[in-house]
């Protein structure tokens, strides 16, 4: 158990590793060639779209084949599309590839994600999970860091990535296949709608954190790098912030989880979504001042770094225990709806609202988020520790 659970991390940090170099990386590749901001953004969207087409599809063959061919099957996809990159430099052609790379993400995780959770003892599951989503943080926060070697080749980041995601791919043959419970309940689609409506009205306010992850995420490795460009920011210091706000929500995912345990979930995202707003305002007065910028970005990924599992958690305390299955597909799909939107609307607004800094648009919806959970926000009407 042990050696397959420390190779199914290294999959999940490498996989983190890849959408953190992609989505920064392609951003100032089609920036240097001069695409518009908003095509550069529709283009960042494939990946999030691959993951929502997929999703569907992904859990007989799951049940059918086990969790070893699924794994092996995405990363061989993520593979073979990181290695295509360099064949044909063309906007269509890079979409489909990063399409591609959505799906093979999303088998990945959901195959990884589901054999820790099944095979993790209760003791240990939270630590267990804990770790997973630091993995995929350490793999995101690194990849940005791969952008400065476009100065070398542009080809080269993309050999290097799939070269290293082969290697990790390749352990997965050390460990035996393995199957999820079998028992499966078969439904209607009229008692699916009703659970997905259920679930909707008992935790639409906690989808809101993982909607606002996404779209933090994406938009600040898809359009903040050609934002960067713009003001004058080196490719490299580019990269740097990426990483520093990635590490920010790397070193404060833990405590925060703990406090939320503490004083309750509403109540700590009131505070990061409010000083978040804070934060990402006070970094469009110093984006001129590198040290003073870095600062700055670190204190918002160490507020809003953690806002989808801290969500998560919100949604397992408004939810009743029933509608949980339901609740965490719906994180989910807010989540990859924040991540299509992000770099699509931040494109727009580089485009169109020259002169005014990126920072705003992500500070008016966290402060937008700040209000609505205020608002309508509930304390947890279920015991966390149920």
């Amino acid at each position: 158990m042990n050696y397959r659970f420390w190779i199914l991390i290294s999959i999940v940090a490498i996989s983190g590793f890849s959408q953190g170099m992609l989505l920064p990386l392609i951003a100032i590749i089609f920036e240097n060639d001069h695409i518009p901001s908003s095509l550069n953004g529709l283009n960042a969207t494939a990946l999030y779209l691959g993951i929502l087409i997929i999703s569907p599809f992904m859990e007989q063959p799951l049940r059918k084949y086990g969790y070893k061919p699924i794994i092996l099957i995405g990363g061989l996809i993520v593979i073979l599309s990181l290695a295509f990159f360099p064949l044909w430099k063309s906007f269509w052609f890079w979409f489909c590839l990063r399409l591609f790379i959505g799906i093979g993400d999303n088998a990945l995780h959901f195959a990884t994600q589901t054999w820790i959770t099944a095979t993790s003892p209760d003791k240990k599951r939270g630590r267990n999970i804990s770790i997973y989503g630091l993995s995929f943080g350490a793999g995101f926060a690194v990849g940005p860091l791969m952008v400065p070697f476009v100065h070398v080749s542009e080809s080269l980041p993309f050999i290097i990535s799939s070269l290293l995601c082969f290697v990790v791919w390749t352990l997965i043959f050390f460990v035996k296949n393995d199957f999820p419970e079998q028992s499966i309940h078969v439904h209607s689609l009229k008692a699916t709608l009703k659970r997905f409506w259920a679930a909707w009205k008992y935790g639409w306010i906690a989808f809101l954190a993982p909607l606002c992850y996404g779209f933090l995420e994406s938009s600040l490795n898809g359009s903040f790098p050609i934002y960067g460009l713009r003001i004058g920011l080196e490719v490299s210091n580019v990269s740097i912030l990426l990483t520093t706000f990635a590490l920010g929500g790397i070193v404060f995912q833990l405590p925060l989880g703990v406090l939320s345990d503490k004083f309750g979930r509403r109540k700590i995202l009131i505070f990061i979504f409010f000083f978040g707003f804070l934060s990402f305002s006070v970094s469009s007065l110093f984006e001129q001042i590198f040290v003073a910028l870095l600062i700055s970005i670190f204190v918002a990924g160490m507020l809003v770094g953690s806002s989808f599992s801290l969500g998560i958690s919100y949604m397992t305390d408004l939810m009743p225990k029933d509608l949980l299955p339901t609740g965490n597909i719906m994180c989910g799909i807010f989540f990859s709806l924040g991540s299509l939107a992000g770099p699509f609307i931040g494109g727009l607004f580089i485009e169109h609202f020259q002169g005014v800094s990126f920072f705003h648009i992500i500070s008016t919806l966290l402060l937008c988020l700040f209000l609505l959970i205020l608002k309508f926000g509930k304390s947890n009407s279920v015991s966390p520790s149920r």
